[in-house]
């Protein structure tokens, strides 16, 4: 009997960046009003810490 090749799952993207690894929001400016301008400020995804890829259950 032949034996099957075992693969691994593929890995599911982070619902949260999209498989980006990373996040980014409007500058908000102003202390009371808070307006928005034209600026995008980027961050690392806080769900998968950069690796675009879902983290498992339970851990």
């Amino acid at each position: 009997m032949a034996t099957r090749k075992k693969t691994a799952p593929a890995p599911v993207s982070c619902p949260d960046c999209d498989g980006k690894g990373e996040t980014s929001e409007t500058v908000r400016v102003g202390a009371r009003k808070g307006r928005a301008t034209d600026n995008r400020q980027t961050a690392l995804c806080l769900t998968c810490l950069g690796t675009g890829e879902a983290p498992a259950d339970g851990e």
